[in-house]
């Protein structure tokens, strides 16, 4: 029996609160609604690292950044890790990619590889950066896309302000990053339901083989551009932006300005921890004028816009080809942007639900995936492999982490010619490195009640005194010349529960006061406080809170400590 195709969607740095289908600040995303309405939507996703290397890559293996090693956007797949797509073609899938990579450096296990990025086509100049496409060419003339990104290329060089940059332009609908992604992927499809494998070796039957595409949308992240016909759509004055705090960033937190938020706590309010008092400092919009924010958001939304109408495009095309109902698709984000919340935009290694929160959608009915569903409970994006080979049959993860479920030394192979074994299925020691879990609702796996993420690399701090060296005004060029350092930094880690968020760092020094927090922690009331404006972690009536976050967060680092699993007796004992 031919198993089913596996769709992969991304969207680069878009938060969940960016769709109206998730919050009451985004815009209408009639794609992405449509897929939802087919499959399972999870109101409470959080990718494991808020930066885009490390969250691709723990996608595509199902582990954390602390395992696999890639805690910065310098440090691409490592090669002794095994990722979905050679499980994949050891299975039989063509595989493909198309749009941003930004995680693999070895293309071996790609039968079509078309790159694009956020500039447009790549120029060989960045490790991950390969310039020539494999098995496809661009349906698209090579140079009108290089035209139509001229204006994206040059922004940065004539922004509005030292932290704000956007364009409206005219180039050819077509050629677009995003629409040149959409049609190329249209055309795979095409090919793909006429048989074609793309150059790879062919045997009797091979048309009947599934189809493994990860379609990789550069958007919306920055730069920010948008032709006119989509920015149109979302008059800047009608845009609802997100509330804010004054003083959310002072030294003191504030306390002055307490009662101008929405949602003034009775008990104690704490500071921002220095590293995101060092980022509002940079990105922080207070010299800029609404009306450019809201400009800003506007563009932010055309992008999105032109992502969800090139989602509704290959949707249609699937039914066109008579293959959507044999193919698993899956719609995520990397992580997530301001775009206005906390006055600022971007990212930077801070754990707000704009960062860190990111939509997620599940579809395959005809695999048992309920169509219509809403799943509130906690969930990461390092479950989508798992939840991947359970659809598609390749993989079982009932008592893989309990009992006995060991394997001898010959089996504990890192040979990916041999992850399926002669039974066509995943091999236990593989399955065992996974340490994501199946998604509830889309599979039979149990809810979980929390989800984590993590950042920086134990490197020294990025301080206030470090942006003093730096030219002024500070801004997003500020932003990049630290961005070295700032992704290194510490070892910060988050849990959220539905009801709350802690965030830490294991190498901040403590009070030694003998309070149950390090002076730099964070704790948010996500039911009272849903858009995190007070820090509340040092307020005396939480400490119960803290505590069990702190056990949460502890039970998940020791859970997830072995990079590589230790090999499991299959008995108790020697004669047993």
């Amino acid at each position: 029996m031919k198993r089913p195709n596996v769709l992969f969607i991304m969207a680069d740095q878009l938060k969940w609160s960016a769709l109206r289908m998730y919050s009451e600040i985004g815009i209408p995303t009639p794609s992405l609604e449509r897929l939802a309405a087919r499959g399972v939507m999870y109101r409470n996703a959080v990718t494991p690292y808020p930066l885009c290397v490390p969250a691709r890559t723990s996608v595509v293996t199902g582990r954390y950044p602390h395992s696999t090693g890639c805690r910065r956007n310098e440090t691409l797949m490592p090669d002794n890790e095994t990722h979905a797509f050679q499980i994949w073609r050891d299975a039989g899938y063509t595989n493909g990619l198309i749009g941003k990579n930004h995680c693999f450096v070895d293309l071996d296990v790609f039968d079509v590889y078309c790159d694009m990025s956020h500039g447009g086509l790549p120029k060989g100049d960045y490790l991950g950066s390969e310039p020539n496409t494999k098995g496809m060419e661009w349906v698209r003339p090579v140079e009108s896309i290089n035209k139509a990104h001229e204006g994206r290329t040059q922004l940065n060089e004539n922004p509005q302000s030292p932290t704000i940059a956007y364009a409206v332009t005219d180039y050819p609908l077509e050629d677009y990053g995003s629409n040149v992604i959409t049609a190329q992927t249209e055309a795979f499809l095409d090919r793909i339901a006429k048989g074609d494998r793309f150059g790879r070796d062919q045997s009797e039957g091979d048309d009947d083989l599934p189809f493994a595409l990860w379609v990789s949308y550069p958007d919306p992240h920055e730069p920010r551009e948008a032709p006119r016909q989509y920015v149109d759509m979302f008059p800047p004055d009608e845009i609802a932006l997100p509330p804010t705090r004054r003083g959310e960033f002072d030294k003191d937190g504030g306390v002055e300005h307490l009662d101008d938020g929405p949602y003034p706590p009775s008990g104690e309010v704490s500071p921002a921890p220095e590293v995101n008092r060092v980022l509002y400092a940079m990105l922080g919009m207070n010299d800029d004028s609404e009306e450019d924010i809201r400009n800003l958001v506007s563009v932010h939304h055309a992008m999105t816009r032109m992502v969800d109408d090139g989602i509704g495009r290959i949707l249609d095309k699937l039914e066109e080809l008579d293959m959507l109902e044999d193919t698993i698709i899956v719609f995520t984000a990397d992580h997530g942007d301001f775009m206005a919340e906390h006055n600022m935009s971007v990212k930077g290694g801070v754990f707000y639900d704009c960062l860190t929160r990111i939509p997620l959608i599940v579809s395959f009915p005809k695999g048992g995936v309920p169509s219509g569903a809403i799943d509130e409970s906690m969930a990461n994006t390092v479950d989508i492999l798992p939840t991947l080979l359970e659809l598609q049959g390749l993989a079982t993860f009932e008592g893989i982490h309990d009992g006995w479920v060991g394997a001898s030394s010959d089996e504990d192979s890192r040979d990916v010619s041999t992850t399926l074994g002669g039974g066509g299925t995943v091999r236990t020691e593989l399955l065992r490195r996974i340490q994501g879990k199946p998604l509830p609702t889309a599979t039979g796996a149990m809810p979980r009640i929390a989800a984590f993420s993590e950042y920086g690399a134990g490197g020294p701090p990025v301080t206030m005194s470090h942006l003093d060296e730096c030219e002024q005004p500070w801004g997003y060029r500020t932003l990049i010349a630290t961005l070295w350092g700032r992704e290194a930094q510490g070892r910060r880690k988050m849990v959220r529960t539905v009801e709350w968020k802690y965030v830490t760092d294991p190498m901040a020094q403590g009070a030694g006061s003998g309070d149950v927090s390090d002076p730099e922690d964070e704790l948010y009331d996500l039911v009272n406080d849903p858009w995190e404006l007070y820090n509340v972690a040092h307020d005396p009536q939480h400490m119960g809170v803290v505590s069990e976050m702190r056990r949460l967060l502890a039970d998940w680092m020791i859970s997830t400590e072995d990079p590589e699993p230790v090999a499991l007796p299959q008995t108790i004992g020697r004669s047993r």
